[in-house]
């Protein structure tokens, strides 16, 4: 953090532009305080700003015009907003609106200083240009390959989504790659050196999910030999992923609402709330808002974790990706010291046409197979072991339409002996 960052706080009561003025000097940053959205507009205009921090009620506007007006003309400064305590409504508008974080009142100094660290880690536009608008990715970090326009605007919407600390659910069909999106939303983002921890909800038993999420205290049941943190409290300062969230109790549900709304957790057997400062990405393969319509979901919980949605697309709807992605995935199978074998052309032309009800995760699967199976240096069609697909049979049946019964049975008898 600089001594030259810049914060511009925008609010109408002096004494809480007094405590944010006097926090952020002792951060060593330098502060503009203003108590209206005129006033604001004009310092905007003047001078440059790495953070804005707004009340959400102001005297000639609210904190919304705010982070609206700041979108349209600065999109690369964050917007953070502060709100009623309760308010949750209020937070989820800022948040779709496109502000960076929130802050309730009473204002908590150590969740301003934390907001602020992660604002301003967030790469300022003179360092994009330096790095390149998409500099090279490290090695090892997560890449969604694939040059289709479906998968070119996922990292486009992924590379805006890392500059905010909204809640995001991620929804798609199993093995479309909703972790990986996740795992790349926290890599790029201010969090980038906090941990990222994966959960899968269907996988933790319903009696367990409690001391599992929160944590527990020596002794708070049997077996409880030593305290314990739980997932809120080990993804502090980065990212918790709640995948299949869909597949969490009602009476679990509503408890981690309040986890989320007030960042702050209790221990099983504590009797005093400790802060939890994750950001929160959600996932599932089912339809959430239909599952509130049955019942099966509760529809505040819903709106907390769905402020921004993020759909992966399937491997049916970018199938012009399939080369590319079969041959790093062939590539990386092999190993580093191992020669990767080719696909032929007939091997590619069976995964073009293949429906993959199980997306990427199927054709990781398939080739790997199809590896373990080839006998030279190229993977052929047979080597995929793959039934013929709708595509494949609606092709071959037209075409086989306009031959005479005897060569019809004769290329029937044939096709049936590959596939």
């Amino acid at each position: 953090m600089s001594a030259k960052s810049n914060v511009l706080v925008v609010d109408d009561e002096a004494d809480i532009r007094e405590l944010l003025g006097m926090t952020l000097t002792r951060m060593g940053l330098e502060t503009d305080c203003v108590a209206s959205t005129a006033e604001a507009f004009t310092l905007l205009a003047t001078n440059s700003y790495d953070l804005c921090l707004t009340d959400m009620r102001l005297p000639d506007g609210d904190g919304l015009s705010v982070v609206d007006y700041v979108s349209k003309h600065y999109p690369n400064l964050p917007v953070a907003v502060i709100t009623a305590h309760g308010s949750t409504e209020n937070a989820v508008a800022a948040l779709k609106a496109g502000a960076f974080d929130y802050l309730a009142k009473p204002v908590s100094l150590d969740q301003l200083r934390t907001l602020v660290r992660s604002a301003l880690k967030l790469p300022r536009p003179a360092q994009r240009r330096a790095q390149g608008e998409d500099p090279p990715a490290a090695p090892g970090a997560p890449l969604l390959i694939g040059e289709s326009a479906a998968m070119q605007a996922v990292r486009a919407i992924i590379d805006r989504l890392a500059r905010t600390q909204a809640p995001i659910h991620i929804s798609g069909e199993s093995g479309s790659g909703k972790e990986l999106a996740a795992r790349l939303i926290h890599t790029q983002g201010p969090r980038s050196d906090g941990p990222f921890i994966p959960v899968n909800c269907g996988a933790i038993p319903e009696n367990l999910m409690e001391s599992e999420f929160f944590g527990y205290r020596k002794g708070a049941f049997t077996g409880a030999a030593a305290d314990r943190e739980g997932f809120f409290q080990a993804a502090d300062g980065g990212t918790l992923f709640l995948d299949e969230v869909a597949e969490l109790p009602l009476a679990m549900q509503v408890k981690l609402l309040r986890a989320i709304q007030e960042k702050k957790v209790r221990k099983v057997g504590s009797t005093g709330e400790e802060g939890a400062d994750a950001r929160i990405i959600s996932a599932t393969h089912r339809s959430l808002g239909e599952d509130v319509t049955h019942g099966k979901f509760r529809q505040d919980l819903y709106y907390r974790l769905n402020v921004i949605e993020l759909k992966m697309p399937s491997l049916r709807e970018m199938r012009e990706d399939i080369p590319l992605l079969a041959m790093a995935i062939v590539k990386r199978q092999a190993g580093e010291g191992g020669r990767p074998p080719a696909l032929s052309a007939a091997a590619l032309e069976r995964l073009r046409q293949y429906e993959f009800p199980g997306n990427v995760r199927e054709l990781e699967n398939v080739l790997e197979r199809a590896l373990a199976l080839t006998a030279g240096g190229e993977i052929q069609a047979g080597d995929l072991q793959l039934a013929p697909t709708r595509v494949a049979a609606a092709a071959a049946a037209e075409e086989l339409s306009g031959l005479p019964l005897q060569e019809r049975l004769g290329v029937k008898d044939e096709l049936d002996s590959k596939g």
